[in-house]
């Protein structure tokens, strides 16, 4: 587990440096038309986090059947 909350706790760190670090061109381009742009992503990573974290907090204090 510490692994993991090591690997977590790097990409908070990492991430804003690596955003900032590229273009406006280069966060919103699509590579194909189909295919998400770094932003869509980044933006897909956070809302998914949002609604999970909900989860992981009611899974926490929900009886065990």
């Amino acid at each position: 587990m510490q692994k993991v909350v090591k690997g977590i706790n790097y990409w908070i760190e990492k991430l804003p440096e690596e955003y900032d670090s590229m273009s406006e061109k280069d966060i919103t381009n699509r590579p194909l038309p189909h295919k998400w742009s770094k932003k869509e992503i980044l933006g897909h990573l956070c809302d998914s986090a949002i609604n999970n974290i909900e989860r992981f907090i009611k899974t926490q204090y929900e009886e065990q059947v």
